[in-house]
């Protein structure tokens, strides 16, 4: 066997993270190909070549499929894992070693005091190994192709469907065109999907936390837009206009770390909104004053609907825009004590994207805003979802510049939808999984309900899907580069769980695996988990 000890688990971790499988890139490309080819030497595959596909995408990329199948039961477990990984830019100067997890490892050795204290204690004991993509989440997918392997040695009475993804970590397009795949898989070896595990590892809810968790669910996100359209004036005139800059600057200090718009269901709380992206839309340097900013917020969400978020960012919205207005009148007052002049009074006006887009087609026409909309989008092709949605809406804003200034709310890509198990029969037979190992090992599990580090599971699970009727009136690129396949997402509903390894810093240049218990522990802990659903 290949893949079961502790050793032989580091040595296929280390070859799947010496693949710099950086979203977006040639090696997630082949990445995809390299573990077609591993599991291609199983004996099972070899027997059954149907069971093990490569799936090409519509940008080239691919995602893997294998079925074992030895039950002539029909229920299936589908068993989910990304392979692909952030960027390396915070490694610094040992960013050529983010990808050699051993090497790192040692590099690290030696230069130990520049660790944090709690990385630098788990270097010192020798059982955690460094690099992008040990912990989140190749680990995880080296222990289920390690399941799928003891799964056919020991003759399993269970049907397992193995499935890896590219681009988790930007738009989860790997799991969304592999969607129609599993429908069609199921009707080609008429299977039922009982359950989805994903082995994402474990995500602490606080610094210091070292509980173990099972989750069954996993939370939402949504990514808020606010797009400030202000007015243009020479820096020598700053009272003549009005800097967008200010506007974003008032959205910001009502946004950031708001603890109003945290989530709280039972005792699980989600974070408060962090901003992913403020900026100035200016693209060179002049003395005229910034008159377009943006800012996008990383939102998370359980239970709450995209109409109620909706009603809460237009609250914030029309809060800073009273602030702006108050701190304009304000600042002119005081200027007055200098010299005398006529105030231009400031009143700024808060649209959705879908009321500015409403009034643009009034002024022009829906023809022309449809073309003009396109247009932008094609001309931006090279920019990211998120670059693509801000270009259209300062397409729509300055063809109403007249309603301004203003500040429009829209909903940039991607959203995820939040989901959970309802299923009483799976969710009890979790309950006995964590009784069992805390009982017979003195491993405590702790049940909850969403996995806070974002998942595929989302667009698998049972969720709460009405955003379907608003998403595309407010996400500026909907239908053209980016959309959500909701007759697929709904149909293909199952309970969803995630059970992972142990790792440290996800997203961090300290990201780490502690080895000894995933790859020693752990293994036998999955596969029960695994059986007993």
């Amino acid at each position: 066997m290949h893949w079961q000890t502790k050793e032989q688990l580091t040595n296929l971790l280390v070859s799947l993270v010496q693949h710099g499988s950086v979203t977006l890139s040639g090696e997630e490309k082949r990445l995809a190909s390299f573990i077609y080819y591993q599991l291609n030497h199983l004996d099972y595959f070899q027997e059954n070549p149907g069971n093990l596909e490569l799936h090409r995408m519509e940008d080239g990329r691919s995602f893997v499929t294998a079925l074992v199948k030895q039950s002539e039961k029909k229920e299936t477990i589908v068993l989910v894992s990304h392979f692909d990984v952030v960027g390396v830019e915070d490694y610094g100067f040992l960013k050529d070693l983010a990808f050699q997890p051993v090497e790192l490892t040692r590099e690290l050795e030696n230069n130990v005091d520049a660790l944090p204290a709690e990385a630098k204690e788990h270097l010192l004991s020798g059982d955690w190994l460094f690099g992008r993509g040990v912990m989140d989440m190749k680990a995880g997918l080296a222990l289920q192709m390690s399941l799928l392997e003891k799964a056919i040695e020991e003759k399993w009475d269970v049907n397992l469907l193995l499935l890896a993804v590219p681009d988790e970590e930007v738009n989860s397009q790997g799991m969304l065109q592999a969607l129609p795949a599993l429908g069609d898989l199921a009707e080609r070896h008429e299977l039922n999907y009982k359950a989805c595990v994903n082995s994402e590892p474990m995500f602490q809810k606080y610094p210091g936390d070292n509980n173990l968790y099972l989750y069954t669910g996993a939370i939402g996100k949504l990514l808020p837009g606010f797009f400030c359209y202000g007015k243009e004036t020479h820096v020598g005139e700053p009272l003549a206009g009005l800097n967008a800059n200010l506007m974003v600057s008032e959205i910001q200090k009502l946004m950031e770390w708001n603890t109003d718009l945290c989530e709280q269901v039972g005792a699980e709380v989600t974070p408060p909104p962090t901003s992913l992206i403020q900026k100035d839309l200016k693209t060179e340097y002049s003395v005229q004053i910034p008159h377009t900013a943006v800012t996008l917020y990383n939102v998370l969400f359980m239970e709450k609907s995209l109409t109620s978020w909706e009603a809460d960012f237009l609250r914030i919205a029309k809060q800073a825009a009273k602030n702006i207005n108050e701190f304009c009148k304000g600042k002119a007052e005081q200027f007055k004590r200098f010299t005398s002049f006529t105030e231009m009074p400031v009143d700024v006006a808060v649209y959705t994207y879908e009321e500015i887009l409403e009034k643009a087609k009034a002024i022009h026409g829906d023809q022309e805003m449809d073309m003009r909309i396109s247009s932008v989008i094609v001309s931006n092709s090279h920019l990211d979802e998120r670059e693509q949605s801000i270009k259209v809406v300062e397409e729509v804003a300055s063809l109403c510049k007249d309603l301004g200034p203003m500040i429009i709310l829209f909903f940039a890509p991607p959203y995820y939808p939040a989901v959970a198990t309802d299923n009483k029969e799976l969710l009890d037979s979790a309950r006995q999984f964590i009784q069992k190992w805390k009982v017979d090992a003195d491993v405590e599990f702790n049940e909850q309900r969403y996995f806070s580090g974002l998942c595929d599971l989302s667009f698998i699970g049972k969720g709460d899907f009405s955003a379907k009727n608003r998403l595309p009136y407010n996400i500026p690129v909907y239908g053209a580069t980016y959309s959500l396949p909701f007759a697929e997402m709904e149909a293909l509903q199952m309970p969803v769980f995630n059970l992972g390894p142990v790792g440290k810093d996800p997203h961090q240049w300290t990201e780490r695996l502690n080895v000894k218990f995933s790859f020693e522990e752990f293994p036998p802990i999955l596969a029960d988990f695994v059986k007993n659903l």
